[in-house]
């Protein structure tokens, strides 16, 4: 039977939606037993949410010190050492779980499986290549432990009402000295996260300027959205740079996308493929947004959205 460790994602003592993804991931796993090892210097409001997760048999907690942030190098040993026993070991395909489970991947001494989208046995997988233009099969050797990420935006969170049983472990591995914490860097926002709204409006290089992409924040709240940008929004100075959806920024699922003044190049259709619906704003007929998109009006934007917000 597979056994699936799987490393919450968390941050200021809340768990990350992620986890819950990887969880319905595990899932799809035959008759996988499924436990979530929180690592963090005080685990136990996390671990609570982690054991309220439906199909989680178990929660196991490491309290150290040297857990209060996810630093890679740190957790990394950790996780190898807790990873003995089980067939799999998953973390999420975010900037956390891209840092850490390479890292671990290299201390159990296998190969990665990324960004896992389809499950379609234990050792078998499909994942995206080629900026997301093509769907390849992975089989991973039987023989040794699976190390992947989950691609969230291609599962579900999985859903509450669970009661694991939470117990603590005692984890004896080398910490590097090499890697520590400076600081911790990060946009604030009364918005919702990008990465796990159900709802989400966009601004590409179109808007013109950042005083500009006050129309699509303005949107947004009107539709309690979170806000996302194209890359080209985000190189001109727009908006920060975590607010960029696509191949080198977030990979989004959102029940709808909403694309305003973006053109549509493959590396942005790359972020949001698994959105329910797609709306787009552009005056250009022939953008290649309008080629995926569920909904399109052609049009200056600037004229459009501000008649769009009203009509809300």
């Amino acid at each position: 039977m597979s056994k699936v460790l799987i490393i919450a994602e968390h941050l200021g003592g809340k768990l990350n939606s992620s986890t819950a993804r990887c969880v319905s991931c595990a899932q799809a796993i035959a008759g996988a037993e499924i436990h979530v090892a929180v690592l963090s210097d005080a685990p136990a409001a996390v671990a609570a949410e982690a054991a309220q997760i439906a199909g989680v048999a178990k929660v196991i907690t490491v309290a150290n010190a040297a857990n209060a942030n996810a630093i890679a190098q740190v957790l990394a040993p950790q996780v190898a050492k807790l990873a003995a026993g089980y067939s799999h070991v998953f973390g999420p395909s975010t900037t956390f779980g891209k840092d850490l489970m390479p890292c671990v991947a290299a201390l159990l001494g296998v190969a990665q499986v990324s960004d896992i989208m389809t499950v379609e046995s234990s050792h078998v997988f499909k994942r995206p290549i080629y900026a997301g233009n093509a769907i390849i099969t992975v089989e991973a050797p039987s023989s040794m432990a699976i190390v992947g990420t989950v691609r969230t935006a291609s599962w579900p969170a999985a859903a509450g009402g669970g009661s694991a049983a939470v117990e603590a472990a005692s984890v004896d591995a080398a910490l590097p000295t090499h890697t520590r914490f400076v600081s911790l860097q990060q946009g604030k926002s009364d918005r919702p996260d990008l990465q796990g709204a159900s709802k989400v409006v966009s601004g590409g290089r179109a808007l013109g300027s950042a005083e500009a992409f006050s129309i699509i924040y303005s949107l947004a709240d009107k539709m309690g959205a979170a806000v996302g940008a194209s890359r080209a929004a985000v190189d001109a100075g727009y908006v920060p740079n975590e607010l960029q959806v696509g191949q080198t920024g977030k990979i989004i699922a959102p029940e709808l996308y909403v694309a305003i003044g973006i053109s549509g190049a493959i590396q942005h259709l790359t972020g949001i493929k698994d959105a329910g619906t797609i709306v787009a704003i552009n005056k250009d007929a022939e953008a290649p947004i309008f080629e995926v998109a569920d909904f399109g009006l052609v049009g200056d934007l600037f004229t459009l959205v501000p008649e769009l917000e009203k009509a809300l």
